[in-house]
């Protein structure tokens, strides 16, 4: 089977990996001259609006599917009436607005923090009124790592960040003093079948994700899982989807979805029965879904700007690196590790070394 991939970063890379071994071939379509998931598959360089390269991509798969969920609704909807793919363009654009995604989730029962829509200074000044500092200031569309926010915590802080921001669509969100940040993977396939993966305890630094531990026995598993299903099963969802919850006063509430796999479910590839990669394929082209069962302990650290050597990670004990090939920057992902273990005490024990050598090389 052929499998079309919109898209091909680090995460078309490790769709690609997870494929081979199920005698799946790719083809990527990207702008991206040096896309780093492009030597595993045919490349097609083009826009993700461009009509024609859109058909040459169709009539080169059998099924199509998505690693960065910015794709537009137009080109999703070209793509889909031509040839299967998931998840639906339905599902694709539920998460692409936050005002839109706020209002599902209030809709389908799932707690979020309080919110409002914003398109003028005056109209921040009278959210922020309501909401009380401090608050959150972000982009209704795209943004990720951190990009695209700015935290309210004084009144001079408004008009700096409208002048920032202002510009495009706003939504104006409560700040949480969270105790935890976690997500819920979840699959999905299209006979309806849904499993799960352990809750993921996530710890960002200037917005970017730099820790990724499955929890295990999470006591808010079964609440996840909950709101998971319900927002899945009512986008037909097939395929893996991230669910990231703020954990206040013991109880989840909703951040985001991610229509697609996530990076903190990269801990999976050598964690999990099944990683998040494979079942996600395995949805994708109407395989029976895998086991989301946890082999022992594991934990990811994302290798952000440069990274220790490869020689130097791998003498680490239970370490697995993977290198995405992309040219070293501030702020960019440019691999993760894995860290594994037979018992959490001692993958805490092998994860601070990691820790303690990636922070030196971070930037």
């Amino acid at each position: 089977m052929k499998i079309g991939i919109l898209g091909a970063g680090q995460l078309g890379r490790m769709l690609a990996l997870a494929g081979y071994p199920l005698d799946f071939d790719f083809v990527f379509l990207d702008p991206a001259t040096e896309a780093c998931a492009a030597p595993l598959g045919t490349h097609i360089k083009a826009d993700f609006d461009d009509e024609r390269a859109l058909q040459e991509f169709c009539v080169s798969v059998d099924v199509a599917t998505f690693e960065f969920e910015n794709v537009s609704s137009h080109s999703a909807e070209f793509v889909a009436a031509r040839i299967p793919l998931y998840p639906s363009p339905r599902a694709l654009t539920a998460g692409q607005d936050r005002l839109h995604e706020k209002k599902l989730f209030a809709q389908l029962a799932v707690p979020v923090p309080g919110n409002i829509a914003v398109s003028s200074l005056d109209g921040l000044r009278l959210a922020v009124e309501h909401l009380g500092l401090p608050c959150v200031l972000k982009t209704r569309r795209m943004g990720y790592d951190g990009k695209g926010q700015a935290v309210l915590r004084a009144t001079e802080d408004l008009a700096p960040a409208w002048d920032k921001l202002g510009s495009q669509p706003l939504i104006l969100e409560e700040f949480i003093p969270f105790e935890r940040e976690v997500s819920c993977l979840a699959v999905r396939a299209q006979n309806g079948e849904m499993r799960f993966y352990p809750l993921v305890e996530n710890v960002h630094r200037d917005g970017i994700l730099r820790t990724a531990i499955p929890t295990g026995n999470d006591p808010l598993q079964a609440e996840g899982e909950s709101y998971a299903r319900r927002v899945a099963e009512h986008l037909g969802y097939v395929g893996v989807m991230a669910f990231e919850f703020f954990v206040s006063g013991g109880k989840l509430l909703a951040n985001e979805i991610a229509p697609r796999v996530h990076n903190s479910g990269h801990w999976s590839i050598e964690g999990a029965e099944c990683s998040q990669f494979e079942n996600h394929l395995r949805a994708v082209a109407g395989l029976p879904l895998g086991s989301t069962a946890l082999r022992g302990a594991s934990a990811m650290v994302n290798l952000i700007g440069s990274a220790p050597s490869t020689p130097a990670l791998a003498a680490l004990d239970g370490v697995h690196v993977h290198s995405y090939g992309k040219t070293p920057k501030p702020q960019r992902k440019i691999g993760h590790v894995t860290v594994t273990a037979p018992t959490r005490e001692a993958l805490m024990a092998r994860l601070a070394p990691v820790k303690a050598l990636v922070e030196r090389h971070a930037q």
